[in-house]
C-alpha cells in the first residue's frame, strides 16, 4: 500500500549554502506537553482537567497527523469560529539531516475539549518553506526565539514570544519518540509557549523563529477563512 505524503517547497540553509527543493513528508507528529518544567506542565494538566480536558497519556504525548495536513500555504480554511494557531519549532529529516522550522499547529480548541487526538486533525497545519540546518544552531539553541502575531481589531498584537528554552531541546525531545529516530521523511512540530491574553480566534497569524546569534528569522503568515456551520 502506498502511504499518503505531502510535497512541501523547502528553502534549506546549511552554513553558506542555501539550496532550493521539494521534500516529500510521510509523517507528521505533533508534540505535546514539552515543557522542561515538569512541575508547570503538572499545574496546567490540572488546570485543564478542571475545564473538563482529559488529562493526557504521557507527557510528553506524541500525536498523529496526516501528512496531508501540512501546508505552505497563505491561507487555510477553517469550519466555525472555535480554532487557532500557535507557533511551534518543527523537525524535519530530509537528505539525511535534521532541519529546523516554524509552523503552526492550527487547532480546533471546541474538539479539542472533548478528544485532542481528533482537534489535530480537523485543521491544516500551516509550515514556513524555510529550513536551517540543525547543526548551524545547536550550539546556542536556547538563544532562539520563538513569537506569534494575530491581527485583532485591525491591529496587529504580540500573541505569544519566547525563547526555545521553555521546552524540551530537540535531543532530550527526540530520545523519547521512536527511540531516538527521526526517519527519513518526518516533521514534527515541537510544543508552544503560553498565549498573551487568552487562546482566541483571529483572521490572520504570524509566525516566526529568530536567532539572534546569527542575526536572522523564519517566517510565515496566513489568512484563516472561516466556513460556515450550517447544522
Amino acid at each position: 500500500m502506498t502511504r499518503p505524503s505531502c510535497l512541501l517547497p523547502a528553502v534549506l540553509y546549511r552554513g553558506s549554502e542555501t539550496t532550493r527543493s521539494e521534500i516529500r513528508v510521510e509523517n507528521a507528529v505533533v508534540a505535546g506537553w514539552t515543557g522542561r518544567d515538569k512541575e508547570a506542565v503538572e499545574k496546567h494538566i490540572v488546570e485543564l482537567e478542571e475545564l473538563g480536558v482529559k488529562r493526557p497519556a504521557s507527557t510528553p504525548i506524541f500525536y498523529r497527523v496526516a501528512a496531508s495536513r501540512l501546508t505552505t500555504s497563505s491561507s487555510v480554511e477553517v469550519t466555525g469560529d472555535d480554532s487557532s494557531g500557535e507557533v511551534e519549532f518543527i523537525l524535519l529529516r530530509a537528505d539525511g539531516r535534521t532541519w529546523v522550522g516554524v509552523g503552526s499547529d492550527h487547532t480546533d480548541r471546541k474538539v479539542e475539549a472533548y478528544n485532542v487526538t481528533v482537534s489535530k486533525q480537523m485543521c491544516d497545519k500551516p509550515v514556513s518553506p524555510e529550513f536551517w540546518d540543525y547543526e548551524d544552531v545547536a550550539g546556542h539553541w536556547d538563544e532562539l526565539i520563538l513569537r506569534s502575531h494575530i491581527i485583532e481589531g485591525g491591529e496587529r498584537v504580540v500573541y505569544q514570544e519566547g525563547a526555545v528554552a521553555s521546552m524540551l531541546a530537540p535531543d532530550n525531545l527526540l530520545s523519547l519518540w521512536n527511540g531516538g529516530t527521526l526517519h527519513e521523511g518526518t516533521l514534527m512540530f515541537c510544543g508552544t509557549l503560553a498565549v498573551r491574553g487568552g487562546v482566541r480566534p483571529a483572521s490572520r497569524f504570524e509566525i516566526e523563529m529568530e536567532d539572534p546569534v546569527r542575526g536572522r528569522k523564519i517566517s510565515h503568515s496566513y489568512d484563516v477563512v472561516t466556513l460556515p456551520v450550517v447544522g
